[in-house]
């Protein structure tokens, strides 16, 4: 007795939870990127050959080659709080709005005076201003506007870690690098060090780039 042939059929594949899944993926990578903004000024760092990775919550003081200070924060909580409290000691007004914006952005290397416009205006404006600024002011007769961001950094960050570390024990303390470009001077570096250790910082890190070891 012959056999019956069955037809054959291609198998059919439902496509449709792998585009999901696609989607899904493409959409979590899109949510949760942070980009890095562009660095207001440029520090070309020492090479040294420490492997010791840059902590996480830092907050990092840059010194370019002109002996120019900026500043650049971690922490989108306590930003608008040290910002808040800085422009309230030196009478300057400010906005939510400008708070908001402050919590995301990047480095800044300007005067209290200038800041609320540094902070509203464009990309391509905050770079035609961190070029003409002479950073942020340090050691002055009036005030020592460095010292007042450092120090307002140390308050709030230290509250934040408090109210933090109670339910998350795994959170980490603000921590504090001073980033110099190679041709700075040492007297300009001693300064913030200075600095620094007046506002009760006794360790911070110093940033470097990896020094390539010759081969044996």
């Amino acid at each position: 007795m012959p056999k019956v042939k069955l037809p054959r059929n291609s198998p059919s594949i439902d496509m449709t939870p792998m585009v999901d899944l696609a989607f899904l993926l493409v959409t979590f990578f899109m949510l949760t990127t942070k980009f890095r903004p562009e660095e207001p000024v440029k520090v070309v760092i020492p090479s040294s050959v420490s492997t010791t990775k840059i902590p996480e919550n830092l907050t990092t003081i840059s010194i370019d080659s002109a002996g120019r200070v900026f500043i650049d924060m971690d922490g989108k909580d306590v930003r608008p709080q040290v910002l808040q409290a800085v422009m309230q000691k030196y009478k300057q007004p400010i906005t939510t709005l400008d708070m908001s914006r402050f919590a995301v952005m990047g480095a800044f290397g300007v005067p209290i005076n200038q800041l609320r416009q540094y902070i509203e205006a464009d990309d391509a404006q905050r770079k035609i201003m961190s070029n003409a600024s002479a950073g942020i002011p340090k050691d002055t007769l009036k005030n020592d506007e460095l010292a007042d961001w450092i120090n307002a950094s140390l308050s709030y960050s230290e509250q934040d870690y408090a109210s933090k570390q109670a339910k998350n024990p795994t959170v980490k303390r603000m921590r504090y690098a001073i980033k110099a470009d190679g041709t700075s001077k040492y007297k300009i570096v001693k300064e913030v060090m200075d600095i620094c250790q007046k506002q009760g910082i006794q360790h911070f890190e110093l940033i470097t780039s990896l020094k390539s070891m010759p081969k044996s």
